[in-house]
């Protein structure tokens, strides 16, 4: 299995042929194998690097030290960081238990949102990392959340709308979850109490300029300010009560 071949021009113009996928690549019988080298072993390595460091803690160069190989062995399976970064978002969203479409439109869509909140959230540089769903096991969502959704009498293009709005919902949610987790952690802020005593002096000027009258309420009267399950659920909630006000389904 080779990954590495000659740069192609655009549409593999030029007298080139287009550079095949990783993933039709992965599916190619296997060769003999020399090390112990596989995917799986490149993939659950990067992953722990980046879970720990950050995305741009992953090199090639990092990645073989880890795993005690030659600098050039993962290049049988990846031509470079790109497709490294596919390999391990791949094998994040095979962990991703998939809900049975049986189960209705709303509870398949519902219970895809939490555990790809839930799977974010563990692994949090996918935020940067899962732009477009074109690994196999990214796949596997939307053809999930379409299978429930089919049978409601919605066109394609509808049910596409339907899965972008709530993973959409999710993305957004989850990453602002990740940068407040971000700032405590760089400001030593251990919860959110710690966090409101931090941004104190920030927030006291802005209000006490007379200019968010709602949001001072707000303030003052929430008492789920640190529960971001219950700010997510409800938020999800919202949206798939939308969805079936707009659709009628």
């Amino acid at each position: 299995m080779t990954a590495q071949q000659p740069p192609a021009g655009p549409d593999g113009q030029d007298g080139e042929k287009p550079r095949t996928s990783l993933w039709e690549r992965l599916e190619r019988p296997a060769p003999a194998p020399r090390t112990t080298l596989t995917p799986q072993r490149i993939a659950e390595a990067a992953i722990a690097i980046a879970d720990a460091e950050g995305l741009d803690a992953v090199t090639m160069r990092r990645l073989a030290t880890t795993l005690g190989v030659a600098p050039m062995a993962a290049y049988r399976y990846v031509s470079g960081k790109d497709e490294l970064i596919e390999l391990m978002v791949d094998s994040v969203y095979g962990e991703l238990a998939l809900p049975d479409p049986a189960a209705g439109w709303r509870d398949t869509m519902r219970t895809l949102a939490t555990r790809l909140r839930a799977k974010t959230l563990a692994h949090p540089w996918t935020v940067r990392a899962t732009a477009v769903p074109l690994t196999p096991n990214q796949l596997a969502v939307p053809e999930r959340a379409f299978a429930a959704l089919t049978g409601q009498g919605l066109d394609a293009d509808t049910m596409m709308a339907v899965f972008r709005t709530v993973t959409g919902y999710v993305r957004g949610a989850v990453a602002a979850e990740i940068g407040l987790a971000d700032l405590m952690r760089e400001n030593g802020w251990s919860d959110g109490d710690d966090t409101r005593v931090g941004l104190a002096p920030q927030m006291s000027w802005l209000m006490g300029t007379g200019r968010y009258p709602a949001y001072q309420r707000y303030l003052g009267e929430a008492t789920r300010k640190d529960d971001q399950d219950w700010q997510f659920e409800t938020g999800l909630d919202c949206v798939l009560d939308g969805v079936a006000a707009r659709l009628g389904i």
